[in-house]
């Protein structure tokens, strides 16, 4: 008889990853692999980035696996392993754009990305979502965070309090001014 993984709890499935049943933590990404790509989506605002983010956030999770808290929403735990990993690839970036001035230009022509929206993707919904996701990626981190936490990924204003480790009326309030930047940015653009 087989277990029906759908039906466990994530803190079931959390000690039952930790004994070693693979099938366990795989129900985990099956679960919240989507709303851990959009969360980190919305933070780099690059997508291939973002893939290579929620893959890191996954491997940090089964290795601290042991101190998930089965008390603590799953999704919650795993927005705080994925936010720390947006941080620390916004800390290389910076780092390697400041190292990357410091080179000489010859031989870096093929490096240059192409931003431009691909032709296939040239419907008007596609490119005032990729403009809207832009936007969010450029607003500072502080202003970021609880923007995506709470309006993409609907924790609630408790849950992202949690996650980023700040009061509830904190959330509040950079709610309110990461909105406001948004629009700003939106509209002079």
């Amino acid at each position: 008889m087989s277990l029906d993984w759908t039906a466990l709890s994530d803190g079931e499935l959390a000690a039952l990853s930790i004994a070693g049943r693979q099938a366990a933590f795989a129900e985990i990404v099956r679960r919240y692999r989507q709303p851990v790509f959009r969360l980190v989506r919305a933070c780099v605002g690059e997508p291939d980035e973002a893939l290579d983010l929620v893959q890191e956030t996954f491997v940090a999770a089964h290795q601290a696996l042991s101190r998930y808290d089965a008390q603590r929403a799953m999704k919650a735990w795993l927005s705080t392993i994925a936010i720390n990993k947006c941080r620390d690839w916004a800390r290389k970036r910076t780092v390697r754009r400041f190292v990357s001035f410091a080179l000489p230009i010859d031989g870096q022509a093929e490096t240059i990305v192409d931003d431009q929206v691909p032709i296939d993707d040239s419907a008007a919904d596609r490119q005032e979502l990729d403009r809207v996701t832009r936007a969010i990626s450029t607003l500072p981190a502080n202003l970021k965070e609880p923007l995506v936490l709470r309006t993409i990924e609907g924790l609630s204003q408790a849950e992202t309090a949690e996650v980023l480790g700040i009061s509830q009326k904190a959330v509040e309030t950079r709610l309110y001014r990461a909105r406001a930047r948004l629009m700003e940015k939106l509209n002079a653009s």
